[in-house]
């Protein structure tokens, strides 16, 4: 049954959790997969993905961001900021890479795109998402994420420290920028940052698969999961056990070889078979990701909501009971009503939920979304985090600045040869 679970993970492992609008008509793009569910779960077949290099040179770095932060001792494995840097031999643009809800550094889609820009002659840093347990924990200003701006604030002051630490190494040529899902919307929060302080002068800034307002978004992926299992998420076991029996059954049924993605690709219809359990994972892998946010940032503030207050986790502690109850939650929802709200109200009385979500939405900074030229916008019709009128947004405010594919789903198509080629293209071309 273990090698079974391992299969389970492998399958998470494939989401995370105009004017003269660019965009791709049905007829002459060639990606396959037509269900936005099926896109973002399983990502891009192999043989259709950019070609890219099985290996480049990659550091795996570490910085102390707060030297005089207390680590709770649960989270003893936190205390540094990890994350990496591609460089190359000659002078050359420097590129960040932000990753999405929950995700690490070395995520699988952030190492594609790592590779793809080292590839095209590009310095590559990549960094964790805010809202990943070792950003929260070492780089986290309040540990708390979810205010974007606090948020961008604290990947900002990360990147400088970064590049402070790469600047003996590598010789930069210029600043570049970009990101996936969330890591997409705060791109264009730092860029706007990076107008006033001009720390990097960012030359062009990419959002790809970008949130609208990161409240709605959270919100839509945590109803896929309650409204998708019979009985809401309480019921969430009895979904489980059938997704295992049906990895167990394909397998042991099928003519699979190698447990990989070949065999998920072939046996989904089996595993995954209809499109509600489809939406109910892909809620689940983002309720995973909100849970490890409300532990941490509870962890992190000894606020009670989770963890007693006042109790004091060691390493050896077991934290798989505090890790239901956070799983249990109203997620997102939740998670900002109760714990973020309070603490950024203390300073700015005045600060509402509503406010707050409207400050995390990019159209709070629409002016200046229209008025830049640096920043560009990669996106698909059927994008399941995005709402109605979105993409009418975006067609608005970025107009010839937007690429917007008939599909993909949520980050589906990103590793496709002509979304890599696309990307690459802004960046040196365009």
């Amino acid at each position: 049954m273990k090698k079974y679970f391992s299969l389970f993970y492998f399958l998470f492992m494939f989401f995370v959790i105009s004017a003269t609008v660019c965009s791709a008509e049905s007829g002459e793009y060639g990606y396959p997969i037509t269900n936005p569910y099926v896109a973002t779960i399983l990502s891009t077949p192999p043989d259709l993905a950019a070609p890219l290099p099985k290996e480049i040179p990659v550091k795996e770095l570490e910085m102390t961001v707060f030297p005089d932060r207390k680590i709770p001792d649960v989270l003893w494995y936190n205390e540094k900021l990890f994350y990496s840097l591609a460089s190359q031999k000659e002078k050359a643009p420097l590129i960040f890479i932000i990753a999405g809800t929950g995700a690490r550094y070395d995520s699988p889609k952030a190492i594609a795109m790592q590779k793809a820009f080292f590839q095209a002659g590009f310095h590559v840093i990549c960094l964790s998402s805010p809202t990943h347990p070792n950003f929260i924990t070492s780089a986290s200003k309040f540990g708390l994420p979810g205010d974007i701006r606090s948020d961008s604030l604290d990947l900002y002051r990360v990147m400088k420290m970064a590049w402070e630490d790469a600047r003996e190494s590598i010789e930069v040529s210029a600043f570049y920028l970009t990101g996936y899902s969330l890591g997409g919307t705060q791109s264009a929060f730092i860029s706007f940052l990076d107008e006033n302080e001009k720390a990097f002068n960012f030359k062009k800034v990419l959002m790809i698969n970008p949130a609208l307002s990161l409240y709605d978004s959270a919100v839509r992926l945590d109803n896929m999961l309650v409204e998708n299992i019979p009985g809401g998420v309480n019921h969430f076991d009895d979904f489980y056990a059938k997704l295992m029996q049906n990895i167990t059954n394909s397998y042991k049924y099928g003519d699979f070889v190698d447990l990989n993605f070949e065999f998920f690709y072939r046996a989904f219809d089996k595993v995954i078979p209809t499109e509600q359990e489809q939406k109910a994972v892909i809620g689940f892998s983002f309720r995973i990701s909100a849970a490890n946010i409300i532990f941490v940032s509870d962890v992190m503030r000894n606020s009670g909501w989770i963890v007693p207050k006042n109790l004091e986790l060691t390493r050896y502690s077991s934290i798989t009971d505090y890790g239901k109850v956070a799983g249990r939650t109203q997620g997102f929802s939740f998670y900002a009503e109760n714990m973020l709200l309070p603490v950024f109200k203390k300073n700015n009385p005045d600060l509402t939920l509503e406010r707050l979500i409207d400050g995390s939405s990019l159209r709070s900074i629409e002016e200046y979304l229209k008025r830049t030229q640096k920043i560009g916008l990669v996106t698909n019709e059927d994008d399941l985090i995005l709402g109605k009128g979105d993409i009418e947004y975006f067609k608005e405010v970025f107009q010839e600045r937007a690429r917007i594919y008939p599909r993909g789903g949520h980050c589906g198509n990103m590793e496709y040869k002509d979304n890599v080629a696309y990307m690459v293209d802004y960046f040196k071309n365009r």
